[in-house]
């Protein structure tokens, strides 16, 4: 299973639905409530895990900061019709590969696009 990192943004129907399928996932909301961008990503590298967000900001964060080959980030940029749904979406798609880690994913309506993050 997966090592996530929910931003504060993210739901908490997906963080609990995440935590239900068994991934190891930490909720900046509930664990950190207020850290700022940087050190949200830092604690994304510490620890080893994929940071689940819906800020932009951490595209250009991601690539200035040079973040490590053993995170990712995934970025969603989709509408939350509802809780439950957003937390049946998200939990699909992040369950449907494997390969999040080394990426910058983006997450849209109707497509997915993800790009091999730089060597440090």
């Amino acid at each position: 299973m997966a090592r996530f990192l929910a931003d504060e943004n993210c739901p908490g129907d997906a963080v609990a639905a995440l935590e239900e399928a068994g991934h190891d996932i930490a909720w900046i909301r509930t664990d950190a409530p207020g850290s700022t961008d940087r050190e949200v990503l830092s604690r994304a590298i510490a620890e080893q895990r994929i940071l689940l967000t819906f800020d932009k900001d951490f595209e250009e964060l991601a690539y200035r900061c040079r973040l490590s080959a053993t995170c990712g980030i995934v970025l969603f940029r989709i509408s939350l019709p509802s809780p439950r749904m957003a937390a049946h979406l998200i939990k699909t798609v992040l369950q449907s590969r494997h390969d999040w880690t080394g990426h910058f994913s983006v997450v849209e309506e109707t497509r997915l696009r993800m790009r091999t993050l730089p060597p440090l």
